[in-house]
């Protein structure tokens, strides 16, 4: 894979760098996009990381992210609002879709039936604004050990029954950590097809792991079949940009972000 065929989410490098230098890093590096965080896209000003996206020749793979439907226990205007902005910032830097990560158990509550509820109705919410300016909404299903606190929908199925239940213009993000394990991957990665496969991630799952969120791996450093499921994603038709996606505390966020990117691209030559 060549350089710009990928995309750098800024959180793979978010102790190094701040936005307009990861805009710059993926210029210098000959990436084809970038996917920023909410929070880096706010410390730069909307409009003006919008410029800097577009003067430098990048795409954008996703905006992360929406969602966090349980966060106050019930669904509330202010997370239905916060949402909507969300949507606009994507419209705004041009993004391919508005990645939704929607929220674990609301706290003290054991209902995850309930809040899974609370998800479905936030995003039909949330997809009736976003048709009207054509913004695409992908649903990350996040690994089964984040339904507590972060997701409580776990699988690709879960996923595609939602978009099923709401219609056009959803999808899912397909993150290679969160869905490698998955008896059922292959198969519901036909289900979704070309049109609502919007996203796809890669990093690695590495054995062990020492953290539960930050110590993802490397493309190439654990054990994801990564070609495979990339031939998979690509089988049905995804020709999108491969975003590199990796939290790492105890590894690449103490790195040289130049060495990290050079380090991704000769990853995604070898292994992905």
């Amino acid at each position: 894979m060549t350089p710009d065929r990928l995309s750098l989410n800024t959180a793979t490098v978010k102790e190094q760098w701040n936005l307009r230098e990861c805009i710059d890093g993926c210029a210098r590096h000959g990436f084809g996009g970038i996917a920023p965080w909410r929070d880096k896209l706010h410390e730069m000003g909307v409009e003006e990381a919008a410029r800097a996206i577009k003067d430098n020749g990048l795409g954008v793979s996703g905006l992360c992210r929406g969602g966090w439907y349980t966060a106050e226990g019930a669904l509330t205007d202010a997370v239905i609002d916060d949402n909507k902005r969300a949507v606009d910032e994507a419209v705004t830097i041009g993004a391919e879709c508005l990645v939704m990560v929607v929220g674990g158990l609301p706290e003290g509550s054991k209902d995850i039936q309930g809040a899974r509820g609370i998800v479905t109705e936030g995003l039909a919410k949330t997809l009736d604004y976003a048709r009207t300016v054509d913004m695409k909404i992908a649903i990350e299903p996040l690994h089964p050990m984040y339904a507590g606190d972060r997701a409580v929908v776990n699988t690709l199925r879960h996923a595609l029954d939602i978009c099923d239940q709401l219609g056009a213009g959803i999808g899912v993000a397909a993150d290679v950590y969160h869905i490698w394990w998955d008896p059922e991957l292959k198969d519901q990665l036909v289900r979704a097809g070309r049109d609502r496969l919007m996203a796809f991630h890669l990093c690695d799952w590495l054995v062990p792991t020492r953290d539960l969120l930050t110590d993802r791996g490397m493309m190439g450093d654990g054990v994801i079949d990564l070609k495979g499921i990339r031939s998979d994603v690509e089988a049905q038709g995804f020709s999108g940009l491969n975003e590199v996606e990796i939290f790492s505390a105890l590894n690449w966020w103490k790195r040289d972000a130049d060495d990290v990117m050079q380090t991704i691209i000769e990853r995604a030559r070898d292994v992905c």
